[in-house]
């Protein structure tokens, strides 16, 4: 079954879940109409399908591959990317004075979530790119600025990140590549760095590395970090991608999947970097790149799990096993069948809403209170939206049986690209280790804030729709007292139960979904059995985690590295 992008889901979601509405106040004067919305979306989504959808199994299957010293990337990808470029893809929400489109972060959202669903190893190029663009216009001068921007937003070059060493992952405080000065505003690099996404591309003029490096005399740990540009080619007076920097790909990753997604291990030696930012202040800068990398591997898991479910329902509708009873005749007649695709359909629909309410709270960061709840949603999308990516990929193989294992049908392969997106961007533990400490750093003020929107919208539906809204109310009123715990404990006591909360928030969240949804539809309809199912089916899982929160965090702890080696 060819992907179709979910247009109309985007765009529903968009109006009636984020209250994309808010954006438009925003900016009065600016054309974000729903005219605008559809058509943004209706000309990516055609994009995805025509141009990029065509790739994912052959991209999967041929691969990329290290020739020479350079990446050559899967056949098709180059004349894709143009397509992208052409239509001034790469730069939707970059400034218009460096060629961009100007347009909110919730339409890139939207369009990368398509774009993933149509090809993961293909977006993840775009992703990156947008998170040095990001970097660049938060952090750099400006004469890099005017050098580097016109041409990463344009697509003619691309970025990536480099924070990773074989030493130091997860801990980047860790890290030893060397950054000295030369005396002229530049900076020798010299190290090496893993897991390099894109860290080289054949269809794109230069690639633009943003690079971690410790300047001579630096603090140890996380304070002794600088940010810099080391691009593949030093730009010559013009501006144009110029001679070879002193840096190579040295090898590439053999991974479970990704295939066509190039991931380098990256070795500088001495080569020519810029700083970008102050000294010691690349952490700053990173995080810059990395909250809006961790929404973008958020929908990552969106557009899997959407292309997974898609495949499945389209494999359950047609296929007849034995004597299948019911209106159809296919294996969707079987109630576990029916079950699977309706959590998969349920779980896809509440992390698409928390994650693109994440990205208009994004867009509205300059109202007082909305960096806040950008703040607080950003790990709570990453972590589901990407779990949802695994579980929904894993539910898609069992939908198809025993022909899921089989590779020919392309239902593994969203498994095996899904599973990397828990890990990499700050792993879903991280996550979670993050919002329980950084961001109840007010006492959980922006989480209590949250649960009241759930409650009071949970109270004007009680007389419409009384199950749903109970059954919401009740596990918000949960979650109110799993937060009160959370805050009350030291941090390191709040650590054994982080995975948990976290999952018990996105689950109320979801909920939350889900029953706006309903009240959209008029409270009759599909939107409405789904939310009965998810209300039913999936959100009693908070109670459980409920009471992981509430137990002693001891039952984690005191469990010894002996007692697991034994």
């Amino acid at each position: 079954m060819a992907y179709q992008a979910p247009i109309a889901e985007i765009k529903f979601v968009l109006e009636t879940i984020a209250r994309f509405s808010l954006v438009r106040g925003a900016q009065p004067g600016s054309d974000l109409s729903e005219e605008t919305t559809e058509a943004v979306l209706t000309e990516a989504g055609r994009l995805c399908e025509e141009q990029i959808a065509p790739l994912q199994r052959s991209g999967d299957m041929q691969g990329a591959v290290l020739k020479n010293g350079r990446v050559r990337s899967p056949d098709g990808f180059a004349e894709a990317y143009s397509s992208l470029v052409e239509g001034g893809w790469i730069g939707i929400s970059a400034d218009e004075s460096f060629g961009g489109m100007g347009l909110p972060h919730a339409y890139q959202v939207g369009v990368h979530e398509m774009m993933a669903g149509a090809c993961l190893s293909f977006e993840v190029q775009p992703l990156l790119s947008q998170s040095a663009i990001d970097a660049i216009q938060a952090h750099a001068s400006e004469a890099i600025r005017q050098t580097y921007l016109p041409k990463l937003v344009s697509g003619v070059w691309s970025g990536t990140m480099n924070l990773t060493e074989p030493q130091a992952g997860s801990d980047v405080g860790a890290l030893r590549t060397k950054a000295e000065p030369q005396g002229n505003g530049t900076y020798k690099i010299t190290g090496q760095k893993i897991y390099i996404s894109w860290g080289d591309c054949d269809f794109t003029e230069n690639v633009c590395h943003l690079v971690l490096a410790r300047t001579p005399g630096a603090p140890e740990g996380t304070r002794g970090i600088s940010l810099f540009l080391v691009p593949r080619q030093i730009p010559d007076a013009d501006g144009r991608a110029g001679v070879a920097n002193d840096l190579r790909v040295q090898s590439l990753e053999h991974k479970l999947g990704l295939h066509a997604s190039p991931t380098c291990v990256m070795q500088y030696e001495g080569a020519t970097g810029w700083l970008i930012g102050e000294e010691n202040a690349g952490l700053a800068a990173m995080f810059t790149m990395m909250n809006r990398a961790r929404l973008g591997v958020a929908v990552q898991g969106i557009g899997t799990a959407e292309a997974a479910y898609q495949q499945a329902t389209h494999y359950a509708m047609d296929r007849v096993q034995g004597k299948t009873r019911g209106p159809t005749g296919s294996i969707v007649d079987h109630a576990d069948v029916r079950r699977m695709l309706a959590e998969m359909r349920a779980e896809i629909h509440a992390a698409r809403g928390i994650a693109l309410s994440c990205a208009v709270a994004i867009d509205l960061e300059a109202q007082p209170g909305w960096e806040a709840r950008a703040a607080l949603l950003t790990p709570i999308a990453k972590a589901f939206g990407t779990d949802i990516g695994v579980d929904v990929a894993s539910l898609g193989i069992q939908v198809h049986g025993g022909m899921g294992f089989v590779e020919e049908t392309g239902a593994a392969q969203y498994l095996r690209d899904a599973r990397v997106l828990t890990i990499y961007e700050g792993t879903n533990g991280i996550q979670a280790m993050d919002l329980v400490t950084r961001k109840m750093s007010d006492g959980g003020e922006e989480a209590f804030k949250l649960i009241d929107e759930i409650e009071q919208a949970a109270e004007d539906a009680r007389a419409a729709l009384p199950d749903l809204a109970n059954a919401l109310w009740s596990a918000a009123e949960g979650l109110r007292e799993a937060t009160e715990t959370i805050v009350a404990r030291s941090v390191s006591d709040r650590l054994p139960a982080s995975a948990a909360y976290l999952r018990a928030f996105a689950r109320v969240l979801g909920g939350h979904v889900h029953l706006l949804s309903a009240i959209a539809e008029g409270g009759e309809g599909p939107r409405t059995r789904l939310a009965r199912f998810y209300m039913a089916r999936l959100l009693p899982e908070s109670g459980g985690l409920f009471a992981q929160v509430a137990a002693d965090p001891s039952s984690v702890l005191d469990v010894t590295p002996d007692d697991l080696a034994a």
